[in-house]
C-alpha cells in the first residue's frame, strides 16, 4: 500500500557534544537522531528547523508521515520526540523513528466527543475523561481525529473504549477498557441562610430568624416600662459606707 509522505532534507552528521551542536544551530539546523528496528544502528543527522516545521503543519501533525531525505536516500519516518528552548521556542533536538508501509506503528490520536447526549439534555454534565489513545495504525492508515458518539449517554452513564467505533486498521492493544466520556448529575445547590435559627427554636410568627444565640435576652436589656436597665457591672458595685 503506497501513501503520502511530507519531504523533509537532512544530511548525515559526524559531529557531537554541546560545541558542535552550536555550530549546528548557528547554520539554522537542529541536531536529530533516526532511530528503528530495521536500522544497523541510529543515523545521527542534521536537518533544517524552519523546513522541519513547515513538514509537520498538516491536520495530523506529529502523526504525519515524512520522507526524509539523506543524502540522496530516502527514509519513510515520524517525528517522535523534540525538544525545544524554554525561552525562545526554538527547536533544540529531533528524534525521528523509521517506519514500514505494511508495519503498524504505535501513535497518539486526539478524541473528538461528537452528538449531544440524552443526559446533557436532561440537565446532565459531559465530561471528556481521555481526549487522545494511544492506538496502533499502518503509517498510511493514522487518522486526524478519532470521532466518539456521545448522543446515547444518560444521566449516570459513561463511555468506554471498547465501545468507539475506530477507523479502519486502526487497533487499541490494552487489557483496560478505560473511560473517554461520563454524563453525571447536576450538582444541588444548597441555599444558606443569612441568620441561622438556634437549635431547637422554632421560627418567629412574623417568619423574621430568631435572635443568634449569642446575643443577650432582649427581655434583660430593657425594664417593662421601655427604659434601659442597669449595666450588670453597676449591680455589682460595692456599697458606701
Amino acid at each position: 500500500m503506497s501513501f503520502e509522505t511530507r519531504p523533509l532534507n537532512a544530511k548525515i552528521r559526524t559531529g557531537a557534544g554541546k560545541g558542535f551542536a552550536r555550530r549546528t544551530r548557528a547554520e539554522g539546523l537542529v541536531p536529530g537522531v533516526v532511530y528503528g528496528p530495521r536500522l544497523e544502528k541510529p543515523l545521527n543527522i542534521a536537518v533544517n528547523a524552519k523546513e522541519t516545521k513547515a513538514a509537520i503543519q498538516t491536520p495530523k501533525k506529529l502523526n504525519t508521515v515524512l520522507g526524509l531525505n539523506i543524502d540522496g536516500k530516502q527514509i519513510t519516518v515520524l517525528l517522535k520526540e523534540f525538544q525545544l528552548d524554554p525561552v525562545s521556542k526554538e527547536l533544540l533536538h529531533v528524534d525521528f523513528i523509521d517506519v514500514r508501509e505494511n508495519e503498524q506503528v504505535k501513535v497518539k490520536i486526539p478524541v473528538i466527543l461528537t452528538g449531544k447526549a440524552e443526559g446533557v439534555t436532561n440537565g446532565g454534565i459531559l465530561s471528556q475523561i481521555r481526549r487522545e489513545i494511544e492506538v496502533w495504525s499502518l503509517p498510511g492508515a493514522i487518522p486526524e481525529k478519532i470521532e466518539a458518539d456521545v448522543t446515547p449517554l444518560k444521566i449516570g452513564g459513561s463511555l468506554h473504549i471498547n465501545e468507539v467505533k475506530l477507523p479502519a486498521g486502526v487497533t487499541v492493544k490494552t487489557s483496560t477498557n478505560f473511560t473517554i466520556a461520563v454524563v453525571t448529575a447536576p450538582e444541588i445547590e444548597k441555599v444558606v441562610e443569612v441568620a441561622a435559627a438556634a437549635p431547637g427554636a422554632a421560627p418567629a410568627a412574623d417568619g423574621k430568624a430568631p435572635a443568634a444565640a449569642g446575643d443577650a435576652k432582649a427581655g434583660d436589656a430593657k425594664a417593662a416600662d421601655g427604659k434601659a436597665a442597669p449595666a450588670a457591672a453597676a449591680a455589682k458595685a460595692p456599697a458606701k459606707k
